[in-house]
């Protein structure tokens, strides 16, 4: 378990990939809660998901707004970029790709 203010990210190993599980209360966003023991600003990692709960926001510095909500599958680039938790319920999804490599 990677642990953070307002969140972790929970890592299994199952069948040579690894999955990804990221629990996050409302006030989460990356730049603040996961980048700065990383020394970055932005989340350098390609995800693929599945949005179990709650509502997120990728967001790039091209202005390009990817909104994530419950039941949505999800790709984001390895292009570098901001997310947070929308509104005032706690935000979960399933990492399937870049799990591995995310907020290490």
């Amino acid at each position: 378990t990677r642990r953070f203010p307002l969140g972790t990210f929970e890592l299994v190993q199952i069948g040579g990939i690894t999955i990804g599980r990221a629990p996050y209360q409302p006030g989460w966003r990356w730049s603040q809660h996961a980048g700065p023991s990383l020394r970055l600003t932005r989340c350098p990692v390609e995800h693929v998901g599945l949005v179990l709960s709650g509502t997120a926001t990728a967001a790039f510095d091209d202005g390009t707004v990817a909104e994530l909500s419950a039941g949505q599958l999800f790709y984001i680039p390895a292009t570098p970029h901001d997310s947070w938790v929308v509104g005032d319920h706690p935000y979960v999804s399933l990492h399937l790709l870049g799990a591995e490599r995310y907020a290490r």
